[in-house]
């Protein structure tokens, strides 16, 4: 009998060969799980339809709403809300023996009172008691300004957006994603909530500028906190009503698609906030509905609830989701937050120093089902929408296709990288850079497992932290950064902070990560209003007229960015393959390697400016530098000529002028 030939995530890795059954076995549970799905609704996409069956949904035939609620182990469910003056006994639901409660609402009886703009809850009597809620698929959700409280809002468009023209080649931006991840209320310089209008008109045009494919949007699903950046979701259906309405939103994604960038969702499937006056918890009166009961379905870490993933409704909710945000706002993909609390029941808090712990110990099964069969939902909406994965675990197979053994993901965030930048600059002096061990965090990564690579994210901002510029300059920002005063704290910290972000776009990945006001090396932190600063926005901005004043050194640091950002694309360096070595020299901190028949040259060293510094050229031929950090254009002090054209000579060797603190990228042109 011939042997079974192994999946190709095995083939790819012998360390892999002792855990075969293992990954068999999570392929197994995906096509069972599917095959359950086809065979009660056809196919996955009509399984994850929930959103046009629950809710408020108009039925044309029957001339009026219907009003769904899953709510299994409730006694009694009211529709109320301005319609009927908030009578919490008059519109009674009916239950049927799925567990699913509905009423159906004549429009020629509640045209006038059931209207666009007018708010609803639904009154939920359980053994938690009798209690207003906001419906589960509700896809508007508004704050009283005086009262703080939530409410679901009827929003029914009278005439269907228009969008505009569609300028953007997904495939592209699939195959080599350069992205800025951005929130749209803190991304205005105004000391107050930013709008998505605000952002489409005055913040994409300099994405478009800067040379950015993509754009990922944090906080998009509401949440009652503005200060949990997003990530504590209440409305799983609901874009933030805080940043403008629906079609602000989708004026914001039209917008960006005009401008040729792509549009990624930040989405949160990971947990969900505890609150029950807002989000899902108790909904029907039990704590096992949406969630695990008891401790599982509890993150301690995160103060939030957690998914029960193996349950039917529970992933038909989560994928209804998933292909809502893909068709109703024409997102161009996901960042799925929290990846590593999702996979394993310890959530991430163990050290990941034996394959077992990725197949034996403590592994999340249903949560591993569940994405993999919302990466196959994705490609099916959309072949060419993007899937990230923010993993710090480094899951086996997690940006490898079902097929072959994995989970279905594009991509991986290098989440590593940027804690090592701000490890080394918290602990060692500039002497004692190590290159060896920059190139091999920088360069090691699964293969054939795409990463996106960022020196820094919002993470890194965030209070409690300091940006990459911030731990490079500090306080110096606050007083030498105008253009005509020097200083050596200043000149090191843009200098670094240029090599930093090249080194890491050049080397680190398949893709690109920066977030917004971190490539002019915005100062400070983000620390969103709340009782500690008096409410205060001040620092939940972003200071745009820093990097326009042209008084100002900041200029410097975004000027290289938009230059190395279109070198990086025009020469398609990160879809490539990864960096080949071509010279480690650790007395001079001097690293040179190739990638896409560039030549990256990084001089790391503190004060060595060395002339006729030799080393092998990839190919015999004349090159030219393309791109130089330390141009004057840059905040550098123009010590090389950029335009001399280099020769190798009969050895194959380059010779070039390499100064301290300088990055280079030449070009072979003859």
């Amino acid at each position: 009998m011939k042997e079974k030939e192994k999946l190709p995530l095995i083939q790819d890795d012998p360390w892999l060969e002792p855990y075969n059954h293992d990954v068999e076995a999570r392929l197994e549970r995906f096509h069972n799980a599917l095959s359950e799905i086809q065979k009660a609704y056809g196919s996955l996409s009509n399984f994850a339809d929930a959103h046009k069956y629950y809710g408020v949904n108009f039925d044309n035939e029957k001339n009026g709403w219907w009003y769904r609620e899953w709510a299994p182990k409730a006694h009694q469910l009211f529709l109320t809300g301005d319609f009927n003056h908030w009578n919490r006994g008059s519109h009674s639901l009916t239950r049927n023996p799925r567990g699913d409660w509905e009423i159906f609402l004549p429009y020629d009886q509640y045209k006038d009172t059931f209207v666009h703009g007018s708010r609803i809850k639904v009154h939920i009597v359980a053994n938690n008691g009798a209690m207003d809620r906001i419906p589960a698929y509700m896809q508007k959700v508004i704050q009283d300004p005086q009262t703080y409280d939530f409410s679901g809002q009827l929003w029914f468009e009278s005439f269907p957006f228009q969008w505009g023209p569609y300028n953007l080649n997904l495939q592209d931006v699939l195959n080599e994603p350069l992205i800025y991840e951005a929130h749209v209320g803190m991304a205005q310089e105004k000391e107050g909530l930013g709008t998505y209008i605000e952002f489409a008109d005055e913040v994409l045009p300099r994405i478009k500028d800067y040379g950015y494919n993509a754009i990922q949007l944090m906080a998009v699903m509401e949440h009652p906190y503005y200060g949990s950046f997003g990530y504590h979701v209440s409305n799983f259906f609901a874009a933030s009503s805080r940043f403008g309405n629906p079609e602000d939103l989708k004026y914001l994604i039209g917008k960006a698609h005009e401008l040729g960038i792509a549009v990624i969702m930040d989405i949160v499937h990971s947990h969900a906030v505890k609150n029950l006056s807002e989000g899902l918890n108790e909904f029907d009166g039990t704590d096992h509905q949406y969630f695990h009961s008891g401790g599982r379905g509890y993150h301690e870490g995160w103060d939030s609830k957690i998914f029960d993933y193996g349950k039917w409704e529970v992933k038909q909710f989560l994928l209804s989701n998933v292909k809502f945000w893909l068709e109703e706002y024409k997102f161009d993909g996901f960042r799925f937050d929290g990846v590593t609390s999702m996979l394993y029941f310890h959530h991430g808090s163990t050290s990941f120093d034996h394959y077992d712990k990725y197949f034996k110990n403590d592994v999340e099964w249903d949560a591993i089902t569940y994405l993999q069969l919302a990466n196959e939902l994705i490609k099916e909406v959309n072949p060419n929408a993007i899937s990230i994965a923010e993993d710090v675990s480094g899951m086996p197979g997690l940006c490898r296709t079902v097929e072959e053994g994995g989970l279905g993901f594009d991509y991986r965030l290098a989440m590593g990288i940027p804690d090592y930048w701000i490890k080394i600059l918290k602990e060692k002096s500039d002497e004692d850079w190590d290159i060896n061990e920059m190139w091999s965090v920088l360069s090691n990564r699964r293969w054939k497992e795409k990463t996106i690579a960022y020196a820094e994210s919002h993470d890194q901002a965030l209070v409690g932290d300091k940006t990459l510029a911030f731990w490079l300059m500090d306080k110096e920002m606050y007083f030498h950064m105008l253009v005509d005063d020097p200083n050596v704290v200043i000149d090191r910290g843009i200098a670094l902070h240029k090599m930093i972000r090249l080194f890491t776009i050049s080397l680190g990945g398949e893709g690109y990560l920066n977030f917004m006001g971190n490539e002019f090396g915005h100062p400070e932190w983000i620390d969103f209003p709340r009782q500690g600063n008096n409410w205060s926005y001040k620092y939940a901005r972003r200071q745009w007229t820093l990097v326009d004043s042209k008084n100002l050194k900041y200029q410097y640091l975004a000027n290289f960015d938009r230059a190395m950002v279109h070198c990086i694309k025009e020469n398609h360096i990160v879809s490539a393959l990864n960096g080949r070595q071509i010279n480690m020299d650790s007395a001079n901190k001097v690293i040179i390697f190739e990638r896409n028949n560039l030549v990256f040259i990084f001089n790391f060293s503190i004060g060595n400016s060395i002339f006729g510094y030799r080393f092998r050229a990839p190919e015999m031929g004349k090159y030219k530098i393309i791109l130089n950090s330390d141009e004057k254009e840059f905040g550098g002090f123009g010590r090389v000529d950029t335009d001399f054209i280099h020769e190798t000579d009969e050895f194959q060797s380059l010779s070039i002028y390499l100064t301290n603190r300088t990055a280079l990228v030449m070009k072979k042109i003859d």
